[in-house]
C-alpha cells in the first residue's frame, strides 16, 4: 500500500480535501474584492456571460481564442500564455482565483494551463460553486471593464506531468498500468453520438478508448455547483476501478471536460499522478490505426 493510498483510505469525512486550500468560498472571494494580490479569473463556456455581468474586478478570458492557438490545434504557446499573463497584471506572486458557468468547466481548463506553465499551486485556486452560487446568493455583478498594468510574467517550464498525449496512452492500452477516465456523456461513450448536440468539433468514429472507465465530469458535483465531499468522490472514482496507485489519464471531446476531472483527482482527492489529454476524442477518434471500443 503506498503511502497515498494510506491517506485517502484515512481520509473519510465530507470536504476533508486532499488539498481543501485549492477551494474558496463566494464569501471569501466577497471578502477580499480590494486584495491586489489576487486576481479573479472568470472563464465561461457561454463567452457572452462575462459581459452581461461579472464579478468586481475580474477580468474575463474567452476559451475560444485567449485559451488556444488560434491557427494550429493546440493549447497556448509559452510565449502566447506570458503575452495573457502579462495584460492580465499578474506576477509569480499573484494568486489567482478562477470561477465560470456551468460548474467551473471551463474555469479548470484554464487553471490547467496556468498549472502547465509552472504557476505555483498553492497560488491557483477555484471558487467553489462558480458563477451560478455567486448568482444565487444575490451577489454583485458589474459590466465595467476592469483595466490592468502590464507585467514581465514569464513562465517557468511547460509540465508534461500534467499533460498527456496519445504516446502517453497507446503503449499501455492492453497491459492495464493506467486508470483511463472518459468524462464525456454515456451516449458519446457508448458511441451513439461522437458530439453533443450544436459542438463543431467532432470525429470519424464514436466510442471509447479501450479500458476506460465512463465517469461523466458533471457528477462530481452537487446541485449547487459546488464539489462533492471528499467521500462521496472518493466513492464515485474508486468504485469504477480508478486505483490511486496507478497514474490516472483524463479525457473528454477537447480536453476542457477532463480538466475539470484531472482538478477534482489531483487536489480533491489527491492522486499522485493525473494527466490531462487535451487531443481527446477529437485526436483519438480521427486517429489512423488506433484502436476504439462502442458500447
Amino acid at each position: 500500500m503506498t503511502e497515498m493510498t494510506r491517506t485517502l483510505r484515512t481520509k473519510q469525512t465530507d470536504h476533508d480535501y486532499a488539498h481543501p486550500d485549492v477551494l474558496v468560498s463566494t464569501e471569501w472571494v466577497a471578502a477580499h474584492l480590494n486584495n491586489s494580490d489576487i486576481r479573479l479569473i472568470e472563464v465561461d463556456v457561454d463567452t457572452s456571460s462575462y459581459k452581461k455581468g461579472h464579478i468586481r474586478v475580474a477580468a474575463g478570458l474567452d476559451w475560444t481564442t485567449q485559451l488556444c492557438d488560434t491557427i494550429r490545434r493546440d493549447i497556448l504557446s509559452k510565449d502566447a500564455f506570458e503575452s495573457l499573463a502579462q495584460s492580465l497584471e499578474i506576477t509569480p506572486e499573484t494568486t489567482l482565483i478562477f470561477y465560470g458557468d456551468n460548474n467551473n468547466w471551463f474555469a479548470t481548463y484554464a487553471l490547467w494551463q496556468f498549472r502547465y506553465y509552472g504557476h505555483e499551486d498553492s497560488r491557483l485556486k477555484v471558487m467553489n460553486g462558480g458563477r451560478q452560487k455567486w448568482i444565487a446568493e444575490g451577489r454583485e455583478l458589474v459590466s465595467n471593464i476592469p483595466s490592468f498594468s502590464k507585467t514581465a510574467y514569464r513562465a517557468k517550464f511547460p509540465d508534461d506531468n500534467v499533460r498527456a498525449s496519445k504516446d502517453h496512452i497507446l503503449p499501455f492500452l492492453k497491459n492495464g498500468q493506467i486508470n483511463l477516465v472518459d468524462v464525456r456523456s454515456p451516449a458519446e461513450f457508448t458511441g451513439e453520438i461522437i458530439a453533443p448536440p450544436g459542438m463543431s468539433e467532432t470525429a470519424q468514429r464514436g466510442g471509447h478508448i479501450p479500458g476506460a472507465a465512463s465517469i461523466p465530469w458533471a457528477k462530481a458535483v452537487d446541485e449547487d455547483g459546488t464539489f462533492k465531499s471528499f467521500g462521496d468522490l472518493k466513492a464515485l472514482y474508486q468504485g469504477q476501478g480508478v486505483d490511486p496507485a496507478k497514474e490516472t489519464i483524463a479525457y473528454c471531446r477537447i480536453g476542457e471536460r477532463s480538466s475539470h476531472t484531472w482538478f477534482v483527482l489531483k487536489y480533491l482527492l489527491g492522486y499522485e499522478k493525473v494527466r490531462n489529454y487535451d487531443g481527446s476524442w477529437t485526436e483519438w477518434g480521427n486517429l489512423v490505426g488506433a484502436p476504439i471500443e462502442k458500447g
